[in-house]
């Protein structure tokens, strides 16, 4: 099937814990609710099989958060399914602030999928930054002061 990136700007619920949950259960709505296969994102989670051999190619193949922004490593089994911070140097590389908006969240996408679709192909764009399949990065969004979004991007799939 391929590998597919994805990419959200979610409500900030307090923590990025409960932002995940909040977004799994919207995607897990959008993706499976209604007469679907599964009842329940914990479901989805128990079914190994499906999980290991095709995923979801969503923010649902996500089942954790890790604090540190430091790269995950594919000889580490524990780094898949992980959701992990844009390093704040990063984070002011890409957006020229420590408190990018979720307007300019979406405009950084927008921006690495016509790098993508360019000739010279990608490099250095803010989905560069998501070195692993299997995995993702989330960027707090501001309001002015205030934190009010997640700006979440990965891939799933082989």
């Amino acid at each position: 099937m391929g590998a597919s990136g994805w990419e959200y700007v979610t409500p900030y619920e307090g923590t990025v814990e409960e932002s995940l949950t909040a977004l799994h259960a919207r995607v897990f709505q959008e993706e499976y609710g209604e007469g679907g296969d599964y009842r329940s994102v914990g479901e989805l989670w128990a079914d190994e099989r499906y999980m290991w051999e095709e995923g979801t190619h969503s923010i649902l193949d996500i089942r954790r958060v890790v604090h540190t922004p430091d790269a995950p490593s594919p000889r580490n089994l524990e780094d898949y399914g992980t959701l992990r911070p844009l390093a704040h140097d990063r984070i002011v590389h890409h957006f020229g602030t420590e408190r990018p908006t979720p307007d300019r969240f979406r405009e950084m996408v927008d921006r690495a999928y016509e790098t993508y679709a360019s000739p010279a192909g990608p490099g250095g764009t803010l989905l560069d930054e998501c070195t692993m399949r299997w995995t993702g990065r989330y960027v707090l969004l501001y309001t002015g002061d205030e934190p009010t979004h997640l700006g979440i991007f990965g891939y799933s799939g082989d």
